[in-house]
């Protein structure tokens, strides 16, 4: 599988820690930076694009981080076809792909320590999809809000 990776200055090493992990287990990694440490770049010039990869198909699955990962699942979750959310633990990592068919997880660089962030990552990786009826009609009603237009209240 080929897998994305993009982070800004608060993800940065941790970015770093992982791709180089995910090489060493044999995955292809497409890194979509920060290429360099710059403590003001912003996580939407690299979480973007890689969001965009994932709904492309041009990565199996992407990895996004920032300081809290928050920052960057709000960013890959306006593209269209992008299941992303923040994860810090084991059962969010796996359910978030079994049920909710999340193709992007988001995880804190000033939150997550590497050993622990290497734990998750592996977990969402190895989760599949589960293709109950109950999820794929939960997933195809939030498909449809990428489609609806904005409530005005």
């Amino acid at each position: 599988m080929r897998i994305g990776i993009a982070a800004d200055h608060g993800g940065f090493e941790l970015k770093n820690r992982l791709a180089e992990e995910l090489r060493r287990a044999n995955y292809e990694v497409a890194d979509f930076g920060a290429y360099a440490f710059v403590p003001g770049d912003d996580y939407p010039d690299f979480v973007v694009p890689l969001a965009e990869a994932v709904a492309r198909g041009d990565v199996g699955r992407g990895i996004a981080l920032c300081g809290s990962g928050i920052g960057a699942g709000i960013a890959a979750n306006k593209i269209c076809g992008v299941r992303a959310g923040a994860v810090h633990d084991h059962f969010t990592a796996r359910q978030g792909v079994e049920d909710d068919a999340m193709n992007v997880i988001c995880i804190g660089g000033r939150t997550v320590g590497p050993s622990v962030a290497w734990d998750l990552v592996q977990t969402f990786l190895s989760a599949q999809f589960s293709g109950a009826e109950r999820h794929q009609r939960r997933v195809a009603k939030v498909a449809a809000l990428e489609h609806a237009p904005a409530a005005v209240h």
